[in-house]
């Protein structure tokens, strides 16, 4: 009776009673998606359905597709995390990865118990109070934050602090949240269609959103003289810049970690005079959404 080699990750009784070793490459067909990964990998977990499958089946025990391939019917896109957390027990999942509920379903299927409770928002949220952060902090940044390593276990949702740079103070607090730029401007049409466009100067650009969100990213070029002395914590629409160019506006936001999500406009028409040849002048006011998740 042939025994499975010790090099191939397969281990125990199983083996040696399944009497058809498998071999050191094994090609998945996962819900349509073809996977060629090495033996070991699969049966790194143990007590995992994957373990179970490889170390102590039979091959011609488990389903395969026409080509041969064992076959696995389920989400071929989410196994490919599967398989990076197999490979070394760790997980880097994509940032806004918005499948982490999904995820978590398919490692309670492949019964990988450490990956399932790392995925878990109520255990990420625990994660957060055990280690004294505030509860503002850890419910607007779990979605999006990663969980550093848990011992033995592995790291499931990012490298280990040393793998990546360490954050600039900008970020190490930042909370979620929207503020809203908005700014009016105008410019004049001749009558002549192809004479160029006159353009008048930015009037003010205005800022609304929490207080405590516009002074993180405005500082000092944020004129509070329209609304002093405003709590943190309070909402406003009556800040403006002290410059108009709005790139930099768009650069400072950026800087701190927020996207644009939304935008609209509205635009007015009148002429110079009462005559409707002489130059139309032409007023728009234009609003942008930005976020931080």
């Amino acid at each position: 009776m042939a025994l499975a080699e010790p090099e191939r990750g397969v281990s125990g009784p199983g083996a040696a009673e399944s009497g058809a070793p498998f071999s050191e490459i094994i090609e998945l067909n996962v819900g349509g998606q073809v996977y060629v990964t090495r033996l070991r990998t699969l049966v790194s977990v143990p007590d995992s359905l994957l373990w179970s499958m490889f170390s102590k089946k039979n091959p011609r025990e488990l389903a395969r597709d026409s080509k041969g391939r064992f076959f696995l019917d389920r989400d071929g896109f989410l196994f490919r995390y599967i398989l990076d957390y197999l490979r070394d027990l760790q997980l880097v999942l994509p940032e806004y990865f918005p499948e982490k509920s999904r995820l978590q379903r398919e490692a309670d299927y492949f019964q990988l118990r450490e990956l399932s409770k790392r995925l878990s928002p109520r255990s990420a949220f625990a994660q957060c109070k055990e280690s004294s952060i505030s509860e503002d902090l850890c419910h607007s940044d779990w979605d999006e934050s990663t969980v550093g390593n848990n011992g033995p276990g592995g790291t499931l949702l990012a490298p280990s602090p040393s793998a990546s740079p360490s954050p600039s103070p900008s970020q190490e607090n930042k909370k979620s949240g929207y503020i809203t730029v908005g700014y009016r401007g105008s410019y004049t049409i001749g009558r002549d269609i192809q004479s160029d466009a006159k353009f008048r100067r930015v009037a003010r650009i205005t800022v609304c959103g929490k207080t405590s969100l516009a002074k993180e990213v405005f500082g000092d070029t944020l004129n509070e003289s329209r609304d002093p002395d405003r709590p943190p914590e309070r909402y406003t629409s009556r800040y403006y810049l002290k410059y108009n160019f709005l790139e930099q506006a768009f650069d400072k936001l950026t800087e701190f970690g927020f996207r644009m999500v939304a935008c609209s406009s509205t635009g007015t028409c009148a002429y110079s005079s009462n005559e409707p040849s002489e130059d139309k002048i032409w007023t728009s006011y234009t609003e942008y959404v930005f976020c931080r998740d």
